[in-house]
């Protein structure tokens, strides 16, 4: 059996920021507080857990006084830096680059919008940290849409301002702008006043067409990924509908053996949020698999 880590899977470059930072900290430091789970993967999170990392909620961190607090890629609203000042927090901030260039945009686009008696939606999953740091910028006023049935919440009649979370699916995003085109349409609006923004992230939308690729070049997938992963849950739909003999892991623990019995090619592949050396203790779990066979 052959079995082939797919080289473009594994960490984005916010990702791999966010996480040198915590372990650049750490070599000097006991204890390092990150605000919410610095990555969307458990098995990474356990293990700078022993390095002193250690999560911490929004309702922790108003408790926290004159010590350092880890940003993580996702990015934060504007009352987090401010509870940091009141509170003495020194903010080791991770933010990934293409998420604070967004969170400008969508200032920029509320302020503009409330000149116009518009309204900015993102396309994002609902609680999501990312998202609730683009809301953040604009009062927590945006509209938040992930489902057709989320389009009851806007008023056609005016302008809107569309935005996306950098990990949403591309090909969800034009959908869901066609969608509101149809509606801005159907209530006698203005195309005119509807703009789309694409901000979903391209080292995330690249890795869609790579993924496919990669998934009709073997006959069994098997992706790793963190269950809250709303990139991991956008790429595997990509990976299963390309190779219906695909299956989600989160670790290795999570593999049947049955699923390679007879198999000749096994390719593995991950979320932007999937560390290497968890694929590859997938892979040498189905290569231990394969000499059992």
């Amino acid at each position: 059996m052959n079995v082939t880590i797919d080289k473009n899977s594994g960490y984005c470059f916010g990702v791999e920021f966010a996480i040198q930072m915590a372990e650049d900290e750490l070599a000097h430091e006991e204890t390092l507080y990150c605000l919410g789970d610095i990555v969307h993967n458990r098995m990474e999170v356990e293990r700078l857990y022993q390095q002193g990392l250690r999560i911490i909620d929004r309702e922790q961190l108003a408790e926290l006084h004159d010590c350092k607090v880890l940003i993580r890629a996702h990015g934060e609203p504007p009352e987090t830096y401010a509870l940091a000042l009141r509170n003495n927090l020194e903010l080791i901030d991770a933010s990934c680059p293409v998420v604070l260039k967004l969170q400008n945009r969508v200032k920029h686009a509320y302020d503009a919008s409330k000149r116009q008696n518009g309204q900015i939606v993102i396309y994002g999953q609902p609680g999501h940290a990312e998202v609730t740091g683009l809301t953040g910028q604009t009062g927590n006023r945006a509209l938040i849409v992930m489902t057709e049935a989320d389009l009851d919440q806007i008023d056609f009649a005016r302008p809107v301002t569309l935005f996306s979370q950098t990990t949403k699916s591309t090909a969800g995003f034009y959908r869901m702008k066609q969608l509101i085109e149809e509606r801005i349409a159907l209530a006698g609006g203005e195309l005119d006043s509807f703009d789309a923004n694409d901000s979903i992230c391209r080292q995330v939308s690249n890795r869609e067409p790579a993924l496919a690729k990669f998934a009709l070049q073997h006959d069994v997938v098997v992706f790793v990924s963190g269950r809250k992963s709303s990139n991991g849950k956008a790429l595997f739909s990509v990976v299963n509908k390309t190779n219906s003999r695909s299956y989600f892991v989160e670790n290795e623990q999570d593999l049947d053996d049955e699923w390679f019995h007879g198999v000749e090619s096994v390719g593995i592949c991950g979320a932007t949020s999937t560390p290497m050396w968890l694929m590859q203790r997938v892979a040498d779990r189905i290569e231990q698999v394969a000499v059992g066979v």
